[in-house]
């Protein structure tokens, strides 16, 4: 089993980012996840910098954590030339340490280039055209790709690293799990939902299968529980609402009617070890065998003691139920 830490690039400015990043090799960490956003879910959350600058600079920060995309849409607000280069370079300059997270995007953060946000249909068909031109730019020399959606032309991604980095697909349903199977090296969810990884295997898949585990740490429960009431509230809205809802005001007026109550039924929230050992179980029992501690807690320091002090061992050897 190996265990990642979240960096929530909409909660924390890049500074602190890069801080905790470090603090997680030390803990213990196999890798570091961040998103990659242009908005915050929220406003109130209060950050969204650049993240491929932050991974750099966390690659030259530290020497054995390995850094994810959690995740990058490479359709819309990037081409896939780009962020083909991007990932190109960052592989390099980590030696080898990032793994590409891509997904189909939310409304959220492709809107703001002033391009139509496609339907679910048509962002996974351009999804598989981006993710056949990265694969062609990685293969070295120039290449022309003329698809329905996305092109490129005589394009040559100059530094290249010796094994290009895996590519995970995030898949919330049968088409995307089997994207993930035809053109990823594993597949990325959100969901404990085993029936994911069946049609990634029904597929042909046969890679890594990382999920993001919810929870809160603070001393007591009930703070725990308001800070992800106050900040993450948007994480129990559900994968159709969270990718077309266009702005952190709408979101603010999505999630009015958010209770304490519902966040305990989705976090784990507290100082009880058992509670999140239980929550990852269920991840565990669904057939992932990378887990992202997705705190959102308001003391990340406490949280990442909590972890190496209660949560490193009993994760590391967690077995299916059945």
């Amino acid at each position: 089993m190996q265990i990642g830490y979240k960096l929530a690039s909409e909660a924390f400015g890049p500074r602190e980012l890069i801080r905790q990043a470090v603090r997680a090799e030390e803990a213990g960490f196999d890798f570091v996840e961040m998103s990659d956003h242009y908005h915050p879910w929220l406003d109130n959350q209060g950050h969204s910098p650049f993240t491929w600058t932050v991974l750099g600079a966390i690659a030259e920060r530290t020497e054995r954590i390995r850094l994810v995309t959690g995740v990058t849409c490479p359709t819309l607000r990037y081409h896939p030339a780009i962020v083909a280069q991007a990932a190109a370079t960052l592989a390099l300059v980590s030696g080898g340490r990032f793994h590409f997270g891509v997904g189909a995007g939310e409304r959220l953060n492709e809107h703001v280039v002033g391009r139509e946000f496609p339907p679910a249909d048509i962002r996974h068909r351009m999804l598989r055209e981006a993710l056949e031109i990265v694969r062609l730019l990685w293969s070295g020399g120039y290449q022309t790709y003329r698809g329905e959606y996305l092109s490129i032309s005589d394009a040559r991604i100059f530094d290249l690293p010796e094994r290009a980095p895996e590519i995970l697909v995030a898949a919330g349903g049968s088409k995307a799990a089997r994207l993930a199977a035809d053109l990823g090296d594993g597949l990325f969810a959100t969901d404990p939902d085993g029936r994911l990884l069946e049609h990634y295997h029904a597929a042909g898949g046969s890679g890594d299968a990382y999920a993001e585990v919810g929870m809160a740490w603070a001393p007591d429960e009930q703070t725990a529980a308001q800070a992800a009431l106050d900040t993450s509230r948007w994480a129990v809205t559900g994968w159709k609402v969270m990718s077309e809802l266009p702005n952190p005001a709408n979101f603010a007026a999505a999630t009015g009617t958010v209770r304490i109550e519902d966040i305990l039924q989705s976090f784990a929230c507290g100082p009880d070890p058992a509670r999140y050992l239980e929550a990852a179980q269920a991840y565990v029992d669904a057939g992932f065998d990378h887990l992202v501690m997705q705190n959102a807690g308001p003391d990340p320091d406490g949280f990442i003691d909590f972890y190496r002090r209660e949560l490193d061992a009993p994760l590391r050897a967690a077995t299916p139920a059945r």
